[in-house]
């Protein structure tokens, strides 16, 4: 494993914190730990009314705390604590990393066992349950999570579950975009880096377990009225909000297909019968 004197953990949390604690907790048990590199937690409490900032910050006071004002979801609290973490100090590294995700002991030993300092590593995570992969990085051929396998493979994207992001593609390639609440920053921010010449490799092992979130979202869901339906498609956290998923659309596939998935995510809240049929 290499040395890497200085990585700044990047979280963001609201209202689990039984989850946040568990995932911090895993954290600081790393394998390693201050003696092949030293980590600073910067995690951003988006208005949590569950107490996990402040559980966070009795049980681990070295944490960073940053208040958010409940409405940053994902990628605008982890645009957040980015930011603080590159104003506060010049790490060598950045880790994204989901306060759902827990990590095994030896997962920054996967992550840091070869050296890329100007690519990014992502991790793969399973699920505890059934063992299954739920998220990490994929291939645009086979729009599949590519497996572990022993080797760092190159991935075209990556979920932001767990990924690894060396100061070097920091200084070129710069933030998150915070156009984005919640959904699609961590694709958006893959696929920018991919289209810079920036490789993603996906690390040799599993690093941890993370259950999936793969439900029928409420703007799909049958069982609610039309305007409900609509009402719940254009909240920040719908996975598909309109104006912004046109964006990363427009961006990434070009104006037609952004318009043509424009139509179809209305059709598919107005109609979702319609795609029960086509399964």
């Amino acid at each position: 494993m290499i040395l890497i004197s200085t990585i700044a953990v990047l979280l963001t949390c609201h209202n689990r914190r039984e989850k946040t604690i568990q995932c911090v907790t895993a954290l600081y048990e790393q394998a390693g730990l201050e003696e092949s590199y030293s980590i600073d937690v910067f995690l951003v409490d988006d208005a949590s009314n569950d107490g996990t900032g402040e559980a966070v910050k009795n049980e681990f006071p070295q944490v960073y705390i940053i208040q958010g004002n409940g409405n940053l979801y994902w990628n605008r609290g982890m645009h957040l604590a980015w930011e603080t973490a590159a104003d506060a100090q010049d790490f060598d590294c950045y880790l994204w990393l989901n306060d759902d995700t827990f990590l095994k002991k030896n997962a920054f030993q996967i992550l840091l066992k070869e050296k890329f300092p100007s690519a990014i590593v992502c991790g793969t995570t399973k699920s505890q349950l059934d063992q299954k992969a739920t998220y990490g990085g994929y291939n645009n051929t086979q729009r599949k999570l590519v497996l572990p396998n022993g080797d760092y493979q190159r991935s075209d994207y990556c979920n932001g579950n767990c990924v690894l992001i060396p100061k070097e593609v920091f200084r070129k390639l710069g933030n998150l975009d915070p156009i984005f609440h919640h959904a699609v920053g961590d694709f958006d921010y893959s696929l920018r880096a991919r289209k810079m010449g920036i490789e993603i490799f996906v690390a040799p092992d599993y690093i941890g377990t993370c259950e999936s979130h793969d439900f029928v979202p409420k703007w799909r869901n049958t069982s609610l009225g039309l305007r409900k339906r609509l009402q719940n498609l254009y909240t920040a956290s719908s996975g598909c909000y309109p104006p912004e998923f046109f964006v990363f659309d427009k961006r990434h596939n070009g104006l037609v297909v952004a318009c043509f998935h424009y139509f179809t995510i209305h059709l598919r809240a107005i109609v979702p019968a319609l795609w029960k049929l086509k399964q």
